[in-house]
């Protein structure tokens, strides 16, 4: 069997019969891992079956350091090959109708149906992974970008927003508060971007929340963007304002709040500048 480094043509064939996997999984068809390993054979000429889902494993890593969904019967092993990251950032640079799509956790039923969130509590230093797992993450995280696609991806945003309103209008009626729940409001749909939150909504006890949300498939440390205005109202408002980390989004939404100031619970750093002539 060959112990040689994987070439970028062996590397782009097992990334593609992974994500025909993940797709099967998100959707909940059936699939057979033996089976696909088994049609990986011919094509790897001397790698083993082991190798093949080690290498998938790799994959699954890969995935969570993007902040994107990969296969829970793959657990995520690490010291992983750049190259590797690099054929799967190919192929979902060829297939961005896979970044594109449609959460399958979107509302099927009207908001007022469904449940609230599961909301625990923030990542902390006491509940990190190993460091060199973690590095490994945090560096493909930042090479690749995952906080600025993550921004972008409006379909994601904007689902994510509408499970929190959902959230709250359910969480006030649970608590018997009808009158604020009809008074909350999605601010950023409604209103547009430029408030520095997402949903104006309301505590049990009458107090104004403004809340921005913040959503990803990925994993609870997946990195995200946060613009100046976001932060400005962030700290005009401490008391009102929290930003809400949205995480498993595809599979099953969890949740945790941050609440100002952010510096005591994240690291802020500067990725873009203005440049002026005067």
């Amino acid at each position: 069997m060959s112990n040689a480094p994987w070439t970028d043509e062996e590397n782009d064939l097992i990334v593609a019969d992974y994500f025909a996997m993940l797709k099967a999984d998100v959707m909940g068809h059936p699939y057979s891992k033996a089976a696909h390993r088994r049609a990986l054979l011919p094509l790897l000429a001397g790698r083993s079956e082991g190798s093949i889902e080690f290498k998938h494993q790799n994959i699954s890593a890969v995935l969570k350091g993007l902040g994107e969904d990969w296969i829970p019967g793959y657990k995520p092993a690490f010291n992983f090959q750049m190259a590797l990251v690099d054929a799967v950032a190919r192929w979902l640079a060829m297939n961005p109708a896979w970044l594109a799509r449609l959460p399958h956790t979107r509302l099927e039923t009207s908001l007022q149906e469904s449940a609230p969130l599961w909301i625990g509590p923030a990542p902390t230093r006491s509940n990190q992974p190993p460091p060199q797992e973690l590095e490994q993450m945090l560096h493909v995280a930042h090479t690749y970008d995952a906080a600025g696609r993550g921004a972008r991806n409006r379909t994601l945003g904007r689902a994510g927003e509408e499970r929190m309103l959902a959230h709250e209008w359910t969480s006030l009626r649970m608590a018997g508060r009808d009158d604020p729940a009809r008074k909350v409001r999605w601010v950023s749909e409604e209103d547009g971007d430029g408030a520095g939150y997402d949903i104006a909504s309301f505590a049990p006890d009458g107090q104004t929340r403004l809340i921005e949300v913040k959503t990803t498939n990925g994993w609870e440390r997946t990195p995200f963007h946060i613009t100046r205005n976001e932060l400005a109202v962030a700290n005009a408002r401490r008391s009102e304002w929290c930003l809400v980390r949205l995480w498993n989004f595809s599979r099953e939404p969890k949740a945790f709040e941050l609440l100002p100031p952010l510096d005591a619970h994240v690291t802020l750093t500067a990725t873009t500048f203005e440049a002026g002539f005067a």
